[in-house]
């Protein structure tokens, strides 16, 4: 299975700060936003990830992250000149996708909640066996956000774009899982009056297909759209907050790596070294030495 983070967009909302940098190489606490994404698909097992950038901010992005061989998986990278909707990442990355099954997180989306791992799973589960999966939020602006509508029996039946008058509270969030050959769904989309390839009319297509499965996220299950200036702050308090009451080091993919096997403890000490007195080292620090206590133990 493919992974894809979008992280183009010019980032308007958080402006002047994005004016000379991606939005995604902001912080969110003690890392870059684009950390999150890149941990929730490391998180569904997929070592096969497309960045999607601006022009601009590629080559940041490859400073940063390298060709992921430092995590245990692969990175490539590729261009979306303008911002002409989610849906044209999946043109974008026809050729990184070929026959198989793809995943997408946006890049200033977070999630955080005990079993996500097994949720990430079942959506890889059901992608490769020709089922979508969403994930559906309660927020209380809905209007906001893409819509589910739900039948008296709660199944969902449509989708819908920033509605004036919304359907229901839950809103779909930024990570998408689809089967192979989503790229021919995606060629056939009409741009909509925002000139944009809506993700929403992708989905509603699973939908009315009977191939998409909405999983709502409950109350104990935290998803933050980091894309504002207030959202952001917010982020970096709820990141901030987890990783200081419960000392445990939250969506980093040098954590995930060593967890799944992918980088040798000699490479953690490297990073760990790399990186030094900051808290995001601390962090590190404290998962390596864990890890030696737990060993210790078994000997």
């Amino acid at each position: 299975m493919k992974g894809i983070i979008l992280a183009g967009g010019s980032g308007t909302r958080l402006y002047p700060m994005t004016s000379v940098i991606s939005k995604q190489l902001m912080p969110v606490y003690d890392k870059p936003m684009i950390f999150y994404p890149l941990s929730t698909l490391m998180l569904s097992d997929i070592r096969d990830i497309l960045i999607i950038a601006t022009p601009e901010d590629e080559e940041n992005f490859k400073r940063l992250l390298g060709d992921g061989s430092s995590f245990g998986i692969k990175l490539s990278y590729a261009i979306q000149p303008k911002p002409n909707g989610l849906s044209e990442a999946f043109l974008i990355g026809e050729e990184f996708i070929g026959d198989d099954a793809v995943a997408m997180c946006l890049g200033d989306n977070i999630f955080f909640g005990e079993g996500f791992e097994n949720t990430l799973m079942q959506a890889r589960r059901n992608a490769e066996e020709g089922k979508a999966t969403i994930f559906g939020y309660y927020v209380n602006e809905p209007g906001r956000f893409g819509v589910v509508e739900f039948d008296k029996e709660g199944k969902a039946v449509s989708i819908e774009e920033k509605p004036s008058e919304p359907k229901s509270n839950y809103c779909v969030t930024g990570l998408y899982f689809y089967p192979a050959k989503v790229v021919e769904y995606a060629k056939t989309l009409k741009p909509s009056n925002r000139n944009e390839l809506e993700i929403t009319d992708l989905n509603n297509i699973y939908l009315k297909n009977d191939k998409m499965e909405v999983v709502l996220l409950g109350r104990s299950f935290a998803w933050l759209d980091s894309g504002t200036t207030d959202s952001l702050l917010e982020a970096s308090s709820f990141i901030q907050t987890i990783q200081k009451r419960q000392s445990r080091v939250v969506s980093s993919p040098d954590e995930i790596a060593f967890t799944k096997g992918w980088i040798s403890e000699e490479k953690l000490e490297r990073i760990v070294e790399k990186y030094g007195n900051s808290s995001y080292g601390n962090c590190l620090k404290k998962v390596l030495e864990d890890h030696k206590k737990y060993v210790e133990k078994r000997i």
